[in-house]
């Protein structure tokens, strides 16, 4: 364990001129001389923003320079529940012409795959496609209000059909093509597309995978697509199903249009803007519907604010286009950034990200946890082998980051680098808890609440924790909340998704911890606590502590029944040539004991060749729970490798073979 870790001093504190120049400082002296107050850092500016919510958001608008008619009205109305929160009555914009108002020759996106650099668009070629894209889909007689959906990896077509999407006020919403046709059809019929956009394929682990006859039974199974655009992306070299020939080839549909600038029609602040989508693994997938005005806000203030974005910044986030990041990532134009867009596996080579970081000079650094262990586990030192001098901050998110893994970010990736572990949702597009570039980051935390977000930790009972895990939860209304469910007309299902537990208090299912340091740790999803020995623990707790085993590549762990006791089962994917041995099997019992509890050690260790995923790349601990004890998987087409689940279904065949250690 580093000295960081041990003894819990900072692993990274900022310089008096990184504080000074912070995109956040500039916010507070803005609202310090606009309504006469004195905010001294990072806590008083959150505090004004929870106590004077309208006021800040209303800055939030100035300060980020959006584009749009503001309205005479309040920036806030509660209305007694978050529920029923109004948001800018009155003010009107358009999502797109907020992006792509940066004039000039800079670049505006690059995009990489497998095979290297692909393409690169400067800020006016970006906005002359959009404006081919949106003359396009009002040709096909598609209204404000109206679905487009996408079958496409992150490729820049997938941009440039959301930028002419939301030009005319129509919905964007997009899957991935590693998804299933069964799953994508259970997402999108239920908002019923009228323009459907397929991409032939996509990259990924040295592989071309050909996705054109998963779209050609998308496109069959939805009655409400009016037209078929097809992207040819790649050439698989296999022939394409009969019925892709009759798709309207992308290159000819936007060829066809004026580039000239468009004129865009502001819309409400509340206009739906996407549709993203729950992983569908505890049920039918649930449809989230975002508003146009609220993701760009909350956008601004993650980028600018939270990030530290500037004018002239490069974002580089290592994201399938299924999953929120993705749309997060499109909103870094609205800050004046160039965006590197990324088809492919983030550890082929292992350095790849690495690779594009140092020859794009990106600023911001967007990947997942288990992105940087790889790094780790294969012994990289980018501190010594890229030069990563233009990098100033890192966001890894999706899963929890142990504090072994940040630490060693700070010592052999880049000292003096921003790291932030974001954490919130699809549901709200955007994060709870996360950074701030003007305070120490301590390893294992997560640094700070959002600004504007009123964060907290409950009790079983609705109480405030401190120092001990809880229901992380929000108590007051944030932009970005979903306008609602797709279909839920009366609010039902939202209110009993979210709202439930407490009265007017959104319960948003992690399991989390505040620290003395006023941040905040993340144990897990709280439906996945594990119950076993009498007290409820949080996965990431266990998961922590076998970052240092290099023979182990993924694990889950879940409670399981044996008789009439639940007991912590473990699952290992190992590394090639690793084994499953005695000798192991202790070192995983004393790396959990010592690091965080003698109740926390697994009473069984099960080695399977791969563990369940989402199509977001997340372990599916709920997939693996019900697989080995013998129950339906819900919504086993959303998984991105159901295959995975045959080993774990093996365990259950017969009580003999789960009762003690063993190979599945």
């Amino acid at each position: 364990m580093t000295g960081a870790v041990a003894s819990g001093l900072p692993s990274w504190v900022p310089s008096p001129e990184r504080i000074a120049s912070a995109n956040v400082t500039a916010l507070s002296r803005h609202i310090e001389q606009r309504y006469r107050v004195r905010l001294g850092d990072y806590a008083h500016l959150h505090r004004f923003s929870l106590d004077h919510m309208g006021p800040f958001w209303d800055c939030v608008w100035d300060f980020g320079q959006v584009i749009g008619e503001r309205g005479s009205g309040p920036a806030l109305v509660e209305n007694g529940s978050m529920l029923h929160a109004q948001w800018f009555a009155g003010a009107r914009l358009n999502f797109a012409e907020n992006l792509l108002r940066w004039g000039g020759e800079a670049t505006a996106v690059s995009f990489w795959n497998e095979s290297g650099h692909r393409l690169r668009m400067d800020r006016g070629e970006l906005r002359a496609a959009a404006a081919r894209m949106a003359r396009a889909l009002q040709g096909m007689g598609v209204l404000p209000g109206d679905r487009v959906a996408a079958y496409m990896p992150n490729i820049p077509q997938a941009m440039i059909g959301m930028l002419g999407c939301a030009s005319i006020g129509a919905v964007w919403t997009i899957c991935a093509t590693d998804l299933g046709a069964e799953a994508v059809v259970n997402r999108f019929s239920q908002i019923e597309p009228v323009v459907l956009v397929l991409a032939d394929g996509a990259c990924y682990g040295g592989t071309v995978h050909d996705a054109r006859r998963k779209g050609v039974q998308i496109a069959a199974a939805l009655p409400s697509v009016r037209h078929v655009i097809a992207v040819e992306y790649l050439a698989s070299g296999e022939p394409a199903p009969e019925s892709w020939s009759r798709f309207a080839s992308w290159d000819d549909v936007l060829a066809r249009e004026d580039a000239s600038p468009f004129p865009f029609e502001r819309f409400d602040f509340s206009h739906p803007l996407y549709v993203l989508y729950s992983s569908g693994t505890t049920g039918s997938p649930k449809c989230f519907v975002h508003g146009a005005g609220g993701t760009l806000l909350k956008h601004i203030a993650d980028h600018v604010l939270q990030f530290d974005v500037r004018p002239g910044d490069t974002i580089f986030r290592v994201t399938g286009s299924g999953w929120m990041l993705w749309n997060s990532l499109m909103s870094g134009l609205a800050c004046g950034a160039a965006v590197v867009l990324y088809d492919g596996s983030p550890t082929r080579p292992v350095p790849v990200v690495l690779d594009i970081a140092e020859r794009e000079r990106v600023t911001l650094l967007g990947l997942a946890p288990p992105v940087i262990e790889e790094w780790m586990r294969s012994g990289l030192e980018p501190s010594r082998t890229h030069d990563l001098s233009a990098l100033r901050c890192i966001a890894a998110g999706g899963a929890p980051l142990s504090a072994e893994t940040a630490a060693w970010v700070h010592t052999r990736l880049k000292g003096d680098v921003h790291l932030v572990s974001p954490s919130g949702g699809t549901d709200i597009i955007s994060f709870f808890v996360g950074g701030h570039p003007t305070a120490p980051c301590y390893a294992g935390q997560i640094q700070a609440p959002a600004l504007g977000m009123a964060i907290d930790v409950f009790d079983d009972d609705g109480r405030p924790v401190r120092g001990r895990p809880g229901e992380l939860v929000c108590t007051r209304p944030f932009p970005s909340m979903p306008l609602g469910f797709w279909g839920d007309i009366d609010g039902t299902q939202m209110h009993a998704a979210y709202f439930s537990t407490w009265a007017g208090v959104w319960r948003h299912g992690d399991w989390a911890e505040t620290t003395p340091q006023g941040g905040f740790i993340i144990h897990g999803r709280s439906d996945a606590t594990l119950k076993a020995n009498g007290v409820r623990i949080g996965t990431a707790e266990i998961y922590a502590q076998l970052g240092g085993i290099s023979e182990i590549l993924e694990c889950a762990a879940v409670d399981q029944r044996h008789g009439p006791v639940l007991r912590i089962a473990l699952f290992v994917v190992l590394a090639p040539g690793a084994v499953l041995d005695e000798a192991l099997k202790d070192r995983i019992h004393r790396a959990i004991a010592s690091g965080a509890s003698p109740r926390h050690v697994p009473q069984v260790i099960f080695e399977v060749p791969e563990l369940p995923r989402t199509s977001n790349g997340k372990c599916s601990e709920a997939a693996v729970r019900a697989a080995i004890h013998g129950e339906p998987v819900r919504n086993e087409a959303a998984l991105a490798n159901p295959r995975s689940l045959a080993a774990l279904r093996r365990l259950h065949t017969s009580t003999a073979k789960i009762q003690g250690d063993c190979h599945a």
